[in-house]
């Protein structure tokens, strides 16, 4: 059997050319055949362009089954990319699942009365104790990482602030800015890009909301749906809410860096030149009245703190803010920050309250975070009375425009007073203003150190003593600048005498001469 079996498999296995017997009857169809055969093959040994046709229909054939490869790879590339966006959105549906049964359980069977109770530490071991607890006793597919993920931001959702946890612990970020539950946005190194964050619904972001106004004692919700709080940081934090916030709650942080910036890590940043951080050292110490003016995210509050670590340690300080930012390193220090009104809409404590209160407390310097209303005019006759080397901040885009802006602040008080009066006090209260400004290429500059020199006519006169020249841009889309002095002797120079600081004005002079 084994040798018919071999016999009759073996014409298969290997095929002759003749494979079947001739017909015995010679049809018109086969002679045709035979004579297109035989004068094709004439013509391709007589006609060379027979043949350069054919090796191009051999190329051709050739080009389309490459073609036909490459697209076979392709389409192995996209059921692969496919395949694993299909095990990652499993992946996703699978914690997404566990993740609510787990806050389901979570919610209704752990006590937040004795949470409240217990230590920040002791709270979060609790919180992650009980989610994998949750996890065994519902036999959740889980793997160790996924659920110390769960339990962390269920730790975070209870006793912190959600998902922001995890923006508020990384270093770098200068914004958070969340336009609702699921649009997050970042600003990290001067460029805004959008944060992998996202809440569960408006509900959450609402609640996380008002964790952290209610934190300082402060309110949010419809019938007040705007405030400003501050982090236990000293972030600063603007929220606005529904119905005012068309798209779902707002929330805005100014975050603060943990390590305090100081005048010589902005000279590592480029912000500033030496010669010109020996300048501003010198008017932190001399005392004298210094206006800080710039865009909004310019740098404005951060100039301020570095200007305050040169007031003596023994000066009475007292600060005035909306909400208290201000990082004073001094140990006689005075905070005082605002008030909005309660639901009868009494109780509010103005800016313009808390600089006129300040003055009957003994300061030797006022610090304002930010003017913006008539409570300039109240700084300006707290500078003009006996408080040299107060401080404060406005929005302005160059020197000359703060000066505008003062006198607009001061108008809305109604006070009726004549605008050459203003201008005057303007030019006797406020020695110096620094500029500075958010470039386009998102950096922080210094542009410039201007003292007011006093009054021509109706004109309040002033003076550079530094200036940020732009002089190009590079091949990274960065912008090439230079901060020179002007070389011009300041008028506060004998105050700088008095003071001890005369050598920092001169070696700051003298780069305008070497250069």
């Amino acid at each position: 059997m084994f040798g018919k079996k071999e016999e009759n498999t073996k014409p298969h296995a290997k095929p002759k050319p003749k494979k079947v017997e001739k017909p015995d009857v010679v049809t018109d169809e086969v002679v045709k055949s035979d004579s297109e055969t035989k004068i094709k093959a004439d013509s391709e040994v007589i006609n060379p362009i027979a043949e350069g046709e054919a090796i191009k229909e051999t190329t051709k054939k050739a080009k389309a089954n490459l073609d036909v490869g490459d697209l076979l790879a392709h389409e192995n590339e996209d059921d692969n990319n496919n395949k694993v966006e299909t095990e990652d959105s499993l992946t996703s549906l699978r914690l997404q699942r566990s993740r609510k049964r787990i806050w389901a359980d979570l919610r209704d069977g752990i006590d937040l009365k004795a949470l409240a109770r217990m230590d920040q530490k002791s709270a979060r071991e609790e919180v992650t104790s009980a989610v994998e607890e949750i996890a065994r006793f519902r036999n959740l597919d889980l793997t160790p990482s996924e659920l110390k993920q769960i339990g962390k931001e269920c730790a975070d959702d209870m006793l912190g602030y959600g998902p922001l946890e995890t923006l508020l612990e990384e270093d770098g970020i200068a914004d958070i800015m969340i336009n609702g539950p699921d649009t997050v946005y970042i600003e990290k190194n001067g460029k805004i890009t959008r944060a992998n964050i996202e809440f569960r619904d408006n509900q959450h972001l609402t609640t996380i909301c008002q964790r952290i106004v209610g934190a300082i004692g402060r309110r949010v919700d419809e019938s007040s749906p705007i405030c400003d709080a501050r982090l236990p940081d000293g972030s600063r934090v603007n929220v606005i809410i529904p119905p005012l916030a068309v798209d779902g709650s707002c929330m805005t942080i100014r975050k603060f860096q943990k390590e305090k910036l100081t005048l010589e890590k902005l000279m590592d940043f480029g912000s500033l030149t030496p010669s010109c951080a020996k300048l501003i050292m010198a008017i932190g110490r001399c005392r004298v009245n210094v206006l800080v003016s710039g865009g909004t995210g310019s740098g404005k509050t951060t100039m301020l703190n570095c200007l305050t670590r040169y007031i003596e340690p023994g000066e009475r300080i007292i600060t005035c803010e909306d909400a208290c930012e201000l990082q004073l390193q001094q140990p006689h220090v005075v905070r005082l920050e605002t008030r909005p009104p309660n639901l009868e809409g009494v109780g509010e404590v103005t800016m313009r309250d808390l600089v006129k209160n300040c003055l009957r407390m003994r300061p030797e310097r006022i610090i304002v975070g930010e003017v913006r209303g008539p409570e300039a005019f109240d700084l300006l006759q707290a500078m003009n009375t006996g408080h040299d080397g107060s401080m404060g901040t406005v929005h302005a885009n160059n020197p000359r425009e703060a000066l505008s802006r003062m006198e607009n602040m001061i108008a809305m008080g109604n006070l009726s007073i004549p605008i050459q009066a203003v201008r005057e006090q303007i030019a006797a209260a406020v020695n110096v203003i620094i500029q500075t400004q958010r470039l386009r290429d998102g950096s922080r500059k210094v542009t410039h150190v201007s003292e007011i020199t006093g009054m021509e006519g109706e004109v309040v006169t002033m003076q550079d003593l530094f200036k940020l020249d732009i002089l190009g841009e590079d091949d990274d889309g960065k912008l090439i600048t230079e901060q020179k002095s002007t070389g011009i002797r300041p008028k506060f120079f004998d105050n700088a005498r008095t003071y001890g600081v005369e050598q920092l004005v001169l070696d700051a002079m003298e780069e305008a001469y070497d250069s």
